[in-house]
C-alpha cells in the first residue's frame, strides 16, 4: 500500500473507460502488453475512490492493476484504512512517500520547479517544505489529509510474474511521487479555481486526449530499466 499526503478533496467521478497504450523496458517487450489498455474509474465519494482499474486486452484477467483510494483527516494515523481482513492486512507492504524528501525522486525525474524543499507558493505563503514539515503542518492550522492508496497488481505468466509485479509496483510509486510534488508545486496555478473550472478544465482534457490516442504517438512518463 502506499501512503501518499495531498491537501485538497475532490468529488467523485463517474464511471469512465478509456484505451491507453504503455511503454516497458526491453525486458518486457517481448510479452503482449503494448495491446490496448483499458481504463475504468468507478464512482465513490469525495473521500473514497472506489477503484482505478487498468487491464491489458491480450492477457484480460490474467494481469490486471487496482488502485484503490482513501482521503482521511489524518497524518498517516489511520491503521488498515480500507478496511481489509486481518488475514490480508497482515500481507501489505506499506510504502510510506514524502514529497520533500529528494532522496525518493529518480534523478531522470528531478526538476527544481518541482521540488517542495524549494518552492514557495506566493498566494498561500505555503512552502519550502523542509525536513520537519509534518511535525510543524500537524501543529499549525494549515489543513491536511492523507491519501492512502491501496494498489493491488495481478500478473499471471510463468516465471516472469513476481519481477513484473514488483516493478509495477515500484513505477507506481515513482508516479505517485512525482505527481504529488508537482501538485504542490502548481499550488498557486489550481488554489483559486471552482468546481465548475475543474470540471471544464477535465472535460477538455479528456477531449485532447482522445485526439492524442487517435493521431499521436505513445506519450508520458517512461519506465526505467529494472
Amino acid at each position: 500500500m502506499n501512503l501518499t499526503r495531498r491537501t485538497e478533496r475532490r468529488a467523485s467521478t463517474p464511471t469512465r473507460s478509456t484505451t491507453y497504450t504503455a511503454r516497458f523496458p526491453v525486458l518486457f517487450r517481448c510479452l503482449p502488453l503494448k495491446e490496448p489498455w483499458f481504463f475504468m474509474r468507478k464512482p465513490g465519494t469525495p473521500t473514497h475512490t472506489v477503484a482505478l482499474a487498468f487491464q491489458n486486452e491480450y492477457m484480460k484477467d490474467d494481469f490486471f492493476i487496482k488502485i484503490e483510494t482513501w482521503h482521511k483527516p489524518d497524518m498517516e494515523t489511520t491503521e488498515n484504512p480500507h478496511g481489509l481482513p486481518p488475514e490480508e492486512w497482515e500481507d501489505i507492504e506499506i510504502v510510506p512517500i514524502d514529497i520533500a524528501d529528494r532522496s525518493q525522486v529518480d534523478d531522470v525525474d528531478y526538476k527544481p520547479e518541482e521540488d517542495p524543499a524549494i518552492y514557495h507558493s506566493e498566494k498561500t505563503g505555503r512552502g519550502p517544505l523542509g525536513p520537519e514539515w509534518k511535525k510543524e503542518l500537524h501543529n499549525g492550522n494549515c489543513p491536511y489529509m492523507t491519501a492512502y492508496k491501496l494498489v493491488t497488481v495481478h500478473f499471471r505468466w510463468w516465471g516472469l510474474q513476481g519481477r513484473v509485479e514488483n516493478f509495477i509496483h515500484k513505477q507506481e510509486k515513482r508516479l505517485f511521487t512525482n505527481f504529488h510534488r508537482q501538485l504542490f508545486c502548481w499550488l498557486d496555478r489550481w488554489v483559486d479555481l471552482t468546481m465548475d473550472d475543474i470540471r471544464r478544465m477535465e472535460e477538455e482534457t479528456q477531449r485532447e486526449l482522445d485526439q492524442m490516442r487517435s493521431q499521436g504517438s505513445v506519450r508520458g512518463m517512461k519506465a526505467g530499466e529494472d
